[in-house]
């Protein structure tokens, strides 16, 4: 298993130049080689390495063999994602990915790092949590490193190499239903209720509008200062979730149950007055979460197909639309079985992965 693992350079002023330096001639690479790949029909990294790699080195002889690879790689894997037809392009501090020739640490300890600048290799020390620390320690870095400029600081996001750990055998799910109004409901009943959050949003949203009309330099001061602190309490949130989950999952043997919630963003449309607090709806990153972490501990994970897992009755299997009279309230309109709406998704959820169907999704009912 690889987990990345991210770590502060402490470089001295003269390094840290160096280092914007070297972002700015790669970001600049990938600029020049953006509208060329654009115009390629192959999306191969080795086929338009060997294209292009003589000619980045030919343009740009400052830059190293490792980083004129990385920058090609770079440029390539830009265009495999996103809009097609728009020309890529990259900002002068831009992450960028450093080769392993280019960037070593320089114990296993990693107390620093040897990393390659367009103006000589230089030692620069590294800091970090404890928790890193226990997560890196001794074991094998994997692939490339980033380097990140951020708030005038320069970070490392690190591969590392996890054991594997073997899944266990679960015959019976933790379902778990995700939403806005509750961030999490399992099917044991435990509920994550996402007021606190949106309040928070809510109030970094207004402080946000006043500092923008305002537009001292005060007020430009403050907003860059706290651009990040709304970004970090979501974040946070959801590890805490993600972790009593699987913590839970674990204990009990059972395997975890999730909603298969691609694209949902495409498929639903919202109101104008909703659409900040959709787009701000953080379930993929509890996703991600919830998979790394049920992974490091042999957690199963199954993803099952959602529709009609809030209007499906648990106790007489009666499906339609009008079991749910309003968005917190279920009630069967067949055999009268009520209880909360997220509640009832959860259990559905963990029910069709105990059915080994997460795929099955179960036709409306219409009744007479």
């Amino acid at each position: 298993m690889i987990l990345t693992q991210q770590v502060q350079l402490k470089p001295t002023e003269q390094q840290a130049e160096k280092l914007k330096a070297t972002l700015e001639l790669c970001n600049e690479v990938c600029n020049w080689l953006s509208p060329q790949i654009a115009e390629e029909k192959s999306r191969s990294r080795m086929k338009l390495q060997k294209k292009y790699y003589y000619q980045v080195r030919e343009q740009f002889p400052k830059i190293g063999a490792g980083q004129t690879i990385m920058t090609i790689w770079q440029t390539v894997d830009s265009y495999k994602a996103g809009k097609k037809g728009i020309v890529r392009t990259f900002r002068p501090h831009g992450a960028m990915p450093f080769h392993p020739n280019c960037m070593r640490p320089l114990d296993s300890a990693i107390s620093g790092v040897s990393i390659w600048t367009c103006d000589g290799r230089e030692k620069i020390p590294v800091v970090m949590g404890d928790y890193q620390r226990e997560m890196i320690e001794g074991r094998k870095l994997r692939g490339e490193a980033d380097l990140i400029y951020r708030d005038n600081k320069f970070y490392l996001h690190l591969a590392v190499e996890i054991p594997d750990v073997e899944v266990q055998e679960a015959f019976w799910h933790l379902g778990v239903d995700m939403g806005i109004k509750n961030i999490a409901v399992d099917s044991d009943g435990t509920v994550w209720a996402g007021n606190h959050l949106q309040n928070v949003r809510c109030r970094y949203d207004r402080l946000r509008a006043k500092l923008q009309a305002k537009g001292t330099k005060s007020a430009k001061r403050l907003l860059k200062k706290r651009r990040h602190k709304e970004q970090r309490f979501a974040r946070d949130v959801n590890h805490c979730i993600s972790k009593q989950l699987i913590l839970k999952a674990k204990d009990t043997g059972r395997g975890i149950a999730l909603e298969d919630l691609t694209g949902i963003r495409d498929r639903v449309t919202v109101r104008k007055s909703q659409r900040r607090i959709h787009s701000s709806w953080g379930f993929y990153q509890l996703r991600m979460f919830i998979g790394y972490k049920a992974e490091m501990r042999g957690v199963p994970v199954v993803h099952v197909d959602p529709r009609n897992t809030s209007r499906t009755c648990p106790r007489c299997g009666h499906v339609a639309k009008e079991n749910r009279k309003t968005r917190d309230k279920f009630v069967c309109v067949s055999c009268g079985f009520a209880g909360p709406a997220d509640h009832i998704a959860a259990i559905n959820i963990g029910r069709r992965a105990d059915a080994r169907q997460p795929n099955a999704a179960c036709d409306e009912v219409k009744t007479a």
